[in-house]
């Protein structure tokens, strides 16, 4: 029983080592820029900035089957599947369209433009930058799955509509945390406004 009781401690110790370490490298990714034009209640206004995207467009709809693969075809491609076998650093959020075809998207770091980047050994990996744009944020914690995204996304624009604020139908999930983080988890549905 003392050998198991040591064994336990030894696991709970190594897991919050880990979880704060990834924590304290959250604070070290770039993100996608953007300022906060007008707080409300339950969402942001925000003005973002024009950014160079990785993306991929998945065959698979909803969150659940379409973020894992995603995931790991631009994580891939970042960790050096690439032409020059070069590693690019992790951005966040990573984003999804939330379409009838999903798009998976990673932020390219500011030090690269579309000719610096090395080119994808997968064909399906495009660069696509998105230009200046105004967008909504509603934001919710804790583990990110199809159910939520909708109830949040229906949120969302129940809250636009009472504040008679025009929206297109180009909504997006984003989220900020690695898959194996467990604490201080961060989500948002995002909306491009008209």
């Amino acid at each position: 029983m003392k050998i198991l009781i040591i064994i336990l401690v030894i696991i709970l110790i190594a897991f919050t080592s880990l979880q704060l370490y990834l924590i304290n490298g959250q604070r070290n990714i770039e993100r996608y820029p953007y300022v906060v034009k007008k707080k409300y209640k339950l969402f942001e206004i925000r003005n973002y900035e024009t950014t160079l995207f990785t993306s991929v467009k998945l065959s698979t709809k909803g969150y659940k089957n379409s973020s894992s693969k995603g995931f790991s075809i631009l994580a891939g491609y970042i960790f050096g599947n690439n032409e020059r076998s070069e590693k690019i650093a992790m951005t966040s959020p990573v984003s999804m369209s939330l379409e009838d075809s999903m798009t998976m998207m990673f932020m390219v770091p500011k030090k690269f433009n579309k000719d610096l980047l090395p080119k994808p050994n997968q064909s399906g990996i495009e660069f696509k930058e998105e230009p200046a744009k105004t967008m909504a944020a509603i934001s919710f914690s804790g583990w990110a799955d199809d159910a939520k995204i909708e109830k949040y996304k229906q949120e969302l624009k129940v809250a636009l509509d009472a504040e008679g604020i025009k929206y297109s139908n180009r909504f997006y999930f984003f989220g900020y945390n690695a898959p194996f983080e467990v604490f201080n988890r961060k989500n948002e549905i995002i909306v491009e406004l008209q």
